[in-house]
Order: structure tokens, then C-alpha cells, then sequence
């Protein structure tokens, strides 16, 4: 596999197994609104275009705005304090990532999930090589993935330009933000979607171990 300049990360499902902590954030939500439970697996479908996205999707068709705000309000505050139960890093993530650095490669995360989770959970596993962690803010009017715009920030935080740069993730979702923003995607196997799936949706390079990135 070719090595580059620039390595853009996607956070779940690709850097970090955060499934369990969702899974049971978003039934915890559900349950204090009297909406009925998902099971982890419809849970990990659901992922991938952020967490309002995520909420909308795993409340039941027709529950009312308000409700679902609620939903989602509950989810982020009892999230943000159960992040780290499960959560941990894929076997072997930090050694690859200590070898792209030891190598010299700009990285950087770029993530759906909401901004402050999205810091914490760099700063909590990867505070000593990852210096960029970029979440979902489009209040500051930087859309989400598949848009491009994180994307673009993060190449201003690291102080490059995307020659020679690459996204890694593991949905759909990531495959399209590479298109949009002109990269290379190569899709991990050890994430939220299979093989098929990703190639369905148009994955062409894949990386089945995390030393398959090294190159």
C-alpha cells in the first residue's frame, strides 16, 4: 500500500471501538423518554453521519421534535459521561499510529461525532501523536462530513495542502467525504461495515490490519 504525506483518520469504528458506549448511551436516552430499545447492531447501522443523525434514526417513525430533542439531550449528557467505559482502541491503532509518527506523517482526526467528545477522546487515547481532532460543529458554519469542510480545517490546523494526503475510515459515509474533498479513501475492515457494503458503495482500497496503513 502506498505510503503519503498526510493521513486524515476517522474516529469510530476506525481509530476507536466506541459501539458498546453508544449502544448503551443511546437505549439509556431512549429508555428515560419511554421510547423503545435498539439493539446494538441496529445501533451500529445508524452510525456515521453524527449524532442528531443517530438519534433521528433510532427513535421510533413519528415521535414528536420535542421528544426526539429530548432524546438527543439525554443522550449527549449521560454520553459525555460514559465515554470511556468500553471504549478503547482497535488491537494494534496506537502502534500504527506511532509509526506514521515516528515517520514524520501530519495526522489528523476528523469526525461526525460532537466536537467535545470528539477532543476528549483524542486527548484521553492519542494526546501524545495525534495534535489535531476535529467533531461535528456546524454552528460554527463547518458542515459535517460527507462535506468536505473538516476536512479542510484540518489541512489549515496541520499547516498543509492535500497533495499526497489520504482519508482512512470504515463506512460509506467516509468514502464519499474522501470523494468530495478529492482524496484517496482507503477503507479499514475491522470497523462498522463489511467488505460488501463498502464496496457496494464504492470502496476500491481496503486495509484489512491497521500495519496494512504503514505502506
Amino acid at each position: 500500500m502506498k505510503a503519503y504525506d498526510t493521513y486524515i483518520f476517522d474516529l469510530d469504528g476506525t481509530l476507536l471501538d466506541t459501539l458498546s458506549d453508544l449502544a448503551k448511551s443511546v437505549n439509556h436516552a431512549l429508555a428515560k423518554n419511554g421510547l423503545p430499545l435498539r439493539t446494538k447492531d441496529e445501533i451500529r447501522s445508524f452510525l456515521g453521519n453524527g449524532v442528531v443523525r443517530l438519534i433521528e434514526s433510532s427513535v421510533p417513525d413519528g415521535t414528536s421534535p420535542k421528544v426526539t430533542e429530548a432524546t438527543l439531550a439525554d443522550f449527549r449528557s449521560y454520553y459525555l459521561e460514559h465515554s470511556l467505559d468500553e471504549t478503547r482502541p482497535f488491537p494494534g491503532i496506537t502502534d500504527m499510529l506511532r509509526s506514521l509518527r515516528a515517520r514524520g506523517k501530519n495526522i489528523a482526526i476528523v469526525s461526525n461525532k460532537f466536537y467535545t467528545a470528539t477532543q476528549e477522546l483524542a486527548r484521553y487515547f492519542f494526546h501524545d501523536i495525534i495534535d489535531v481532532a476535529i467533531g461535528e460543529h456546524e454552528s460554527e458554519g463547518i458542515k459535517r462530513k460527507p462535506a468536505p469542510d473538516t476536512i479542510l480545517e484540518a489541512f489549515r490546523q496541520l499547516d498543509v495542502v492535500r497533495d499526497n494526503a489520504v482519508y482512512v475510515g470504515d463506512s460509506e459515509v467516509d468514502i464519499l467525504t474522501a470523494k468530495n474533498s478529492g482524496l484517496p479513501c482507503i477503507s479499514v475492515l475491522w470497523g462498522f461495515r463489511d467488505k460488501a457494503f463498502l464496496e457496494e458503495h464504492g470502496a476500491t482500497f481496503f486495509a484489512e490490519t491497521p500495519q496494512d496503513l504503514l505502506g
